[in-house]
């Protein structure tokens, strides 16, 4: 199994036509994915040439559904025009959207996220690389080629250390690797991630990778100490970060003591999570996790 996608998604890609979207796409297709349409406004009625298999383009989101019973929508759209794209996704009742795009102003992620909550969407991101189950399904812009699939459940707000992680526990696998955004508002979060982990046959240990700024990780502590009974291997990026500058995402910024990597980092040591202080000391920490794992399993 896997969490949130598996081999029978079938996916759109909102923004297929420009330059980012036809890219990504492509590469969705080439490690599996079951991409069944496009769309953008105007271009209703064309189609796409990948390979030699035209993929057709929609001018809503609402009639790609229709035709195409997509449950998955990944969103290339920029940031001046996202915000109606995923509303557009949300009102068609699309049960998984990934937004791909950088930039988006907060208030409008804000109206998004809001209008998704309670309704039959979820929203991965926005500014996030999306989430792959290997040999299953790719969606978003996570290199296929870095690991293969697994027993390895991995949440992380950063692209880049997501693509790490993976390359470091390549010879493990995972179930599925999510990577949730560095913004400060985003749709599914740690918390949401680990219960869909917990709760996923397939997956036996989890990895959290978090940043400093914010609260995130030590609401993830509070949650892993009372709900998760898998085991779980942390990593915070920012030690080395100096109070008041923002860090890589807009997110991580530290204000006064709180929010820094250690404090996150002492909270999620109190909740029974095994913390490195590098990626590649977290991936070291994983396998030992995964050989007393299989070790009590005799």
């Amino acid at each position: 199994m896997s969490i949130f996608i598996n081999a029978s998604s079938r996916v759109i890609v909102q923004g297929m036509t420009g330059r980012e979207g036809r890219k990504h796409t492509q590469r969705m297709i080439m490690s599996g994915s079951r991409i069944v349409g496009g769309v953008t406004p105007g271009k209703g009625g064309t189609s796409v040439l990948f390979e030699e298999d035209p993929v057709p383009v929609f001018g809503s989101v609402p009639e790609a559904v229709a035709a195409t019973h997509a449950d998955v929508s990944v969103v290339f759209v920029p940031p001046p025009f996202a915000k109606e794209a995923v509303l557009d996704a949300v009102e068609a009742e699309v049960g998984l959207v990934v937004v791909i795009t950088e930039g988006i102003p907060v208030h409008d992620s804000v109206e998004f996220i809001s209008a998704a909550r309670g309704s039959a969407t979820r929203i991965i991101g926005p500014n996030c690389p999306g989430l792959i189950s290997p040999g299953k399904s790719n969606a978003g812009i996570i290199p296929a080629q870095i690991s293969g699939p697994g027993r390895i459940g991995l949440v992380s707000k950063s692209g880049t250390l997501t693509y790490q992680m993976m390359y470091e526990l390549r010879d493990h696998g995972f179930s599925t690797a999510i990577g949730i955004g560095g913004d400060p508002v985003v749709g599914t979060g740690h918390i949401d991630a680990l219960k869909a982990f917990e709760d996923d046959p397939d997956t036996d240990i989890i990895v959290m990778i978090g940043e400093i700024g914010g609260d995130a990780e030590e609401r993830a502590a509070e949650y892993i100490a009372s709900n998760i009974t898998k085991p779980v291997v942390g990593y915070v990026a920012g030690f080395t970060a100096p109070p008041g500058k923002t860090m890589g995402h807009a997110g991580a910024i530290i204000t006064g003591s709180s929010g820094t990597a250690a404090a996150k980092k002492e909270a999620l040591e109190a909740a029974g999570v095994a913390v490195g202080r590098t990626p590649s000391l977290t991936a070291q920490l994983a396998r030992d996790a995964i050989a007393r794992q299989r070790g009590s399993l005799g």
